[in-house]
C-alpha cells in the first residue's frame, strides 16, 4: 500500500511532486500580500495629508516606531505558531487560520482609519505566526524518503517566495500609487485570501501529510549533531541534559516583557504620548531604552548561564553561533532601510520622471522585466493543472482565477504607462527667501541666492507685499488629450510642493474637496495653464525601486549556490564579512551619490539602482548562511532555543532599521542626506572587517563544523 509520500511522488511537475507547487502558490500569494503592503506603509503614513492621493502626514521617525515594532514582532509570533502547529493543530490547518487571519488584517487597512490600521497590522503579526514556520516543515515532511530532492525542493520554493514579492511590490505599489492606498492594500488582501482558498481545495492531495500534529517534534541535524552526543576527534562524548532552571524560567519571563513591553511602548509614546517606562528615565535617557537594555542584559546572562552549563566543544560551537547572531544584527539594521528610510529617498530625492525615449526604454524594460516571469509562473500552473485537475478542480480554478486577475492588472498598468503624455503647464506662485537657521539667505554652489517657492492655492490669500512669480512645471496624464491653453486643476504630490498632478475628473475634484474638509485644511487645488505638449512620459512608482531586490536575488542565486559548492567556497565568517562589505558599498554609493545636494534637486535613479544591487549580493552572502548554522552548531536539545534567538537577532535588526531610518529626516535637516547613508556605509563596513579578523577564532570554536 503506498503511503502519502509516495502518492504525492507519482504525479511529478518538473520533477517535483504537484504538491510542492501547490505550495509554491500558497507561499507566493502570502508573500505578494506581505510584501505588497509592507512597502506601501510608510509612504502611506508619511504621505502629504493634502494631494492627488492623500496620506497621513505622519513624520518619518513615528511611522518607523510603528512599522518597527510590526516588524520586530513579526519575527516573533512565529515561535509561538510554530509550537502551535506542532502540538494542537497541525501544519495545513496551521496554514489556513494563518492565512485567513492575514486576509482579514489586509482588509482592516483597506479601511484607512486609524483603528483599522492598528488592528490590522496585529492581525498581520498573529497571522503572520501560525503562516510561517509551517511551510517548510510541510516540504521537509514530503521530502522524507527523498531527501536527494531536498535542496532543488527548496530552490523551486525560494523562486516563489521571490516571485511573490516582486509582483506583490509592482502591482499593489503602483495600484496604491496611482490610485488609491486603499486599492494596494485591498489587491494585497484578495490574493491572499484567494492563495487560502486554493491550498485549503488542494488538502486531499496532501493525505495526512501535515494534517495531524507530529508526535516527536523531528528537526534536521546535518553533519550527525544529535541531543544524545557529539562526534570530536572521532571519539564520542556524552552530552548530559541541560534542564531549565527556575531561574532560567524567571529570565525568560523578565526579558520577554520587558523587550516586548518596548517594542509596544516606542509607537505608543511618539505616536500618542503614552510612555509605560517614564519612570525608569535616567537624565534625558528615555526608560524605554533603560527597559530595553535590561531585557538584553539579562537574556545574554540567560544564554551564558546554560551555554557554561555543556561540555567544552558544545559551549565554545554555541559561543560561535552567538556571535554570528551578534553580526547579524548589525546586517540586518542596514538591509531593512529598504521598507523605510530606502522609501523616503525613492519618494523625495531621486528623479522618477522620464520622458521621451527615456520613457519609452523604460516601458519597454518593465514590460520584459514583468511579462517574462508571469509567462514563466503561469507556464508551470499549467503543467499543474493537467497532471492535477481531476484530483482537485476547485483549487485549479481557483489559480487561474488568480493568474487571470494578474495578467488583467499587468496589462492594465502597462497600456496606462505607455500613453501617459507629459505637458508643461505653468501656474502662480509665491517666492520667498530661502533663509538658513540664523536668517541668512541660502547661496547655491555658483553663490545664487535662492528662493522658495509656494503655490498659490485656491485657499491662499495672497497680499500686495508678497512677489508672485510664474512657475513651470512638467506633469503627466494617461489617456489625456489636452491641448497648449487649456485651463487645468493641479495639486501637489509630495509635501514640498515640488510635484503635481492634474485633477483629472469631477469625481476626483469632489473626493479631494470632501477630504480637505473632513481634515479642516487647504484644498491644495492650483489654476495652471497648459503651455507645451511633450512626447510620453512615465513617472516611475516609488514602490518599483523595491522590486529590484526580489530580481536581483532570481538572477543571482545560482551563481552563489554554485560558488559555495565549489573549491573556492569561503568560510563562514568570511561570507559574513564580504556581505557586510558588500552591503556597506550600496550605501556608500548612495552617500557619494546624494553629496551637495539641495533642497528641490533630485538624485539619479541609477545610485538606487546599484545601491539595491549591492544590498542583495550582501544578503546572497550572508542571509543564506545563518539558519544552515543554527543547526550544525547547537545540539537538538536547545535547537529550539537558539532558533528563537538567531529569530530574535533579526528582529532586533529590524527594529533597529526602522528606529534609525526613521531619523533620515532629522538628520538631513542637521547635517546632510550624504551624512545619513554614510552612518550606514561605515557600520556594516566596520562589521564586516571585524567578523573577519575574527575568523581565526570562530574556526577554533567550531570545531571542524563547515
Amino acid at each position: 500500500m503506498n503511503t502519502d509520500i509516495e502518492n504525492l511522488f507519482k504525479d511529478k511537475v518538473i520533477g517535483h511532486p504537484a504538491g510542492l507547487f501547490v505550495l509554491f502558490f500558497t507561499e507566493m500569494w502570502e508573500r505578494f500580500s506581505f510584501y505588497g503592503m509592507r512597502v506601501l506603509l510608510v509612504n502611506f503614513l508619511t504621505m502629504a495629508a493634502i494631494g492627488y492621493n492623500p496620506g497621513w502626514e505622519w513624520s518619518v521617525e513615528n511611522a518607523g516606531a510603528l512599522f518597527g515594532t510590526y516588524a520586530m514582532l513579526l519575527y516573533i509570533t512565529p515561535i509561538i505558531g510554530g509550537w502551535i502547529a506542532d502540538k494542537y493543530t497541525g501544519y495545513r490547518w496551521a496554514v489556513i487560520i494563518g492565512s485567513l487571519i492575514m486576509t482579514l488584517g489586509h482588509a482592516s487597512m483597506a479601511l484607512e482609519t486609524e483603528f483599522s490600521l492598528y488592528l490590522g497590522l496585529v492581525l498581520l503579526v498573529i497571522g503572520t505566526g501560525f503562516f510561517k514556520p509551517t511551510m517548510t516543515s510541510m516540504i521537509s515532511e514530503m521530502y522524507k524518503k527523498n531527501p536527494e530532492k531536498k535542496d532543488g525542493a527548496y530552490t523551486i520554493y525560494y523562486m516563489g517566495v521571490n516571485a511573490g514579492a516582486f509582483f506583490g511590490m509592482m502591482l499593489c505599489g503602483y495600484l496604491a500609487e496611482k490610485v488609491g492606498w486603499a486599492y494596494g492594500f485591498g489587491l494585497a488582501g484578495i490574493f491572499m485570501l484567494l492563495g487560502t482558498i486554493q491550498f485549503w481545495l488542494a488538502g486531499s492531495l496532501f493525505g495526512k501529510i501535515g494534517a495531524k500534529p507530529s508526535k516527536v517534534h523531528e528537526v534536521e541535524l546535518p553533519q550527525n549533531i544529535n541531543e544524545e552526543s557529539i562526534v570530536v576527534d572521532e571519539t564520542e562524548v556524552e552530552e548530559k541534559p541541560n534542564p531549565f532552571t527556575s531561574l532560567d524560567k524567571i529570565l525568560i519571563v523578565l526579558s520577554s516583557v520587558l523587550g516586548l513591553g518596548y517594542a509596544i511602548n516606542d509607537p505608543m509614546s511618539k505616536i500618542a504620548g503614552i510612555d509605560i517606562f517614564s519612570a525608569l528615565q535616567i537624565g534625558d535617557f528615555e526608560g524605554q531604552y533603560v527597559a530595553v537594555l535590561v531585557a538584553l542584559a539579562l537574556f545574554v546572562f540567560l544564554a551564558i548561564g546554560r551555554i557554561l552549563r555543556y561540555t567544552k566543544v558544545v559551549r565554545h560551537r554555541m559561543f560561535a553561533f552567538i556571535i554570528f547572531a551578534f553580526f547579524t544584527v548589525f546586517f540586518w539594521l542596514s538591509f531593512e532601510q529598504g521598507a523605510s528610510s530606502l522609501v523616503i529617498f525613492a519618494r523625495d530625492n531621486v528623479d522618477r520622471l522620464l520622458s521621451g525615449s527615456s520613457a519609452t526604454i523604460f516601458n519597454i524594460v518593465n514590460t520584459l522585466l514583468t511579462v517574462v516571469p508571469l509567462i514563466i509562473i503561469s507556464y508551470v500552473l499549467y503543467v499543474l493543472w493537467k497532471k492535477t485537475y481531476s484530483k482537485i478542480p476547485g483549487s485549479n480554478i481557483v489559480l487561474v482565477i488568480c493568474f487571470v486577475a494578474m495578467w488583467a492588472i499587468v496589462g492594465w498598468m502597462l497600456n496606462r504607462d505607455f500613453n501617459t503624455t507629459a505637458y508643461d503647464v505653468s501656474y502662480n506662485a509665491v517666492e520667498q527667501p530661502d533663509l538658513d537657521e540664523k536668517g541668512i539667505q541660502k547661496k547655491n554652489e555658483q553663490g545664487e541666492l535662492q528662493f522658495k517657492y509656494t503655490p498659490v492655492t485656491h485657499g491662499m490669500n495672497a497680499n500686495s507685499s508678497q512677489k508672485i512669480v510664474s512657475k513651470t512645471i512638467t506633469v503627466g496624464e494617461p489617456f489625456a488629450d489636452y491641448k497648449v491653453g487649456d485651463k487645468k486643476l493641479i495639486i501637489n504630490k509630495n509635501k514640498e510642493l515640488t510635484e503635481f498632478s492634474f485633477i483629472s475628473s469631477e469625481e476626483v475634484k469632489q473626493r479631494l474637496l470632501s477630504h480637505s474638509e473632513s481634515i479642516n485644511k487647504d484644498n491644495g487645488f492650483v489654476n495652471a495653464t497648459v503651455t507645451k505638449v511633450r512626447d510620453n512620459e512615465v513617472e516611475i512608482t516609488v514602490s518599483w525601486f523595491s522590486i529590484l531586490n526580489s530580481f536581483f536575488i532570481i538572477v543571482f542565486a545560482s551563481f552563489f549556490s554554485k560558488w559555495w559548492e565549489s573549491k573556492y567556497n569561503p568560510s563562514a565568517a568570511t561570507k559574513y564579512a564580504i556581505g557586510l562589505v558588500v552591503m556597506a558599498i550600496g550605501f556608500g554609493l548612495l552617500a557619494f551619490g546624494s553629496m551637495g545636494i539641495v533642497d528641490g534637486v533630485k538624485v539619479s535613479m541609477v545610485w538606487l539602482i546599484l545601491a539595491y544591487l549591492f544590498h542583495t549580493l550582501g544578503e546572497l552572502c550572508l542571509s543564506p548562511v545563518g539558519l544552515s548554522y543554527v543547526s550544525k552548531l547547537v545540539p537538538a536539545r536547545m535547537i529550539a532555543l537558539m532558533f528563537g534567538m538567531w529569530y530574535l537577532a533579526i528582529a532586533i535588526g529590524n527594529k533597529l532599521a526602522a528606529v534609525l531610518g526613521g531619523q533620515i529626516e532629522n538628520i538631513t535637516k542637521e547635517y546632510s542626506l550624504s551624512t545619513f547613508f554614510l552612518i550606514f556605509t561605515i557600520v556594516p563596513f566596520v562589521a564586516g572587517l571585524l567578523v573577519f579578523t575574527l575568523n581565526p577564532v570562530l574556526k577554533k570554536l567550531m570545531h571542524g563544523v563547515k
